[in-house]
């Protein structure tokens, strides 16, 4: 099974086999602006659902029990304030419960503090409470937003100075807020608590789609190097194989990646239950799988197709197919080029492994 992926993963390094996926670029195109509108309608119902930290209330923590039943704490709760607003209880892995509720008055506090030591047999002591402030929530929120905002326009100038291409900067942008939304938008559909540790979470998909995305990039780079000094392939056709040569690394980087997030995740939240911890690895779970999602099959077709714009790049697309076209009607194999993307691929090949990039030699009649 390994002997067969790294086989496949150097045929699609050399050009001996190959996806079409930036010519698809109206299928990807199509697949993210559904996915973006989903997501989007998303926000407004059910919405995100704020954590206590963002709309202000009372919490309660109970310790020194190993008594973890939730609805103990819930008839509390009702009893003092009635059916106003409906508590939130979390069982905490530690023994005891945590409790939130909206903000209450100094005499309800204590009411309900007295009621969750008798309920759960512990002195007022083990029974601890804090009143949060909304506007430490906005606060925070606000933070968050400027940074990220500040984080795309460094993403937007480093990109246009390490590649010198603003088409380039303009997909990575994309993709970066295609993966932001996608991430916020499942977390709505799923109902997590957004909490500063899940705002954590969203500015740290931004940097891994980010790295991602340059991983492609610089291949595509590195492929497209004196591109319109040649013809027998176009900018396009060497776009597409340097998404084929990082596919595996992206493929692989996301797995080990995903893995213990994953574990987090899914084993954390059957054992432990909701915490912060499975706040923020939900965010970078999905962000992680919409990153190497949208580094593959959004940002280099994007950036092909506003490549494909430029004049210089247009005119020589049109000379390639043109060339190709000729060949083709006149039966010459040698001008078709159709082996050109697997001797290209078959040179980088060489040329990563130390061998450099050797010409290609015509085979002599006597042999």
């Amino acid at each position: 099974m390994a002997k067969g992926f790294a086989g496949w993963g150097n045929d699609l390094y050399t050009g001996k086999r190959s996806y079409q996926v930036v010519p698809k670029i109206r299928l990807w195109l199509i697949i993210a602006a559904g996915v973006v509108v989903i997501c989007t309608l998303l926000l407004f119902k059910p919405g995100l659902q704020l954590g206590m930290e963002f709309v202000g209330g009372t919490e309660f923590r109970v310790s020194g029990t190993d008594n973890t039943s939730q609805q103990p704490a819930a008839d509390v709760v009702r009893d003092v304030v009635g059916g106003e607003s409906a508590p939130k209880v979390t069982s905490l892995a530690a023994g005891g419960v945590r409790v939130q509720t909206s903000r209450l008055t100094a005499e309800q506090t204590q009411e309900i503090k007295v009621g969750l030591a008798e309920a759960y047999s512990v002195d007022t002591t083990d029974v601890s409470n804090q009143m949060v402030s909304a506007s430490w929530g906005a606060d925070v929120s606000g933070k968050a937003a400027r940074g990220a905002v500040i984080f795309l326009f460094l993403v937007a100038l480093a990109m246009i100075a390490y590649f010198r291409n603003w088409a380039m900067a303009v997909s990575a942008i994309t993709a970066l807020l295609h993966d932001l939304l996608v991430t916020v938008g499942v977390y709505a559909a799923v109902g997590f608590e957004v909490t500063p540790a899940t705002l954590i979470g969203f500015l740290t998909v931004l940097g891994y789609s980010m790295y991602d995305t340059v991983v492609v990039f610089d291949k595509v780079r590195e492929n497209t190097e004196g591109v319109l000094d040649q013809t027998k392939y176009t900018y396009g056709e060497a776009a597409n194989l340097a998404v084929n040569q990082t596919m595996v690394r992206s493929i692989n980087t996301s797995v080990v990646a995903l893995l213990p997030v994953a574990a987090i995740l899914f084993i954390g939240l059957a054992l432990l239950g909701p915490s912060s911890l499975q706040d923020i690895s939900l965010a970078l779970f999905v962000g992680m799988a919409a990153g190497t999602y949208s580094s593959i099959f959004l940002a280099t077709p994007l950036e092909v197709a506003l490549r494909n714009r430029q004049p210089s790049i247009r005119e020589h697309t049109t000379k390639v197919l043109t060339l190709r076209k000729a060949a083709l009607e006149a039966g010459d194999d040698e001008g078709l080029g159709l082996a050109a993307l697997s001797g290209l691929g078959a040179v980088k090949a060489g040329h990563h492994q130390g061998q450099g990039a050797q010409p290609r030699r015509k085979p002599r009649a006597d042999r």
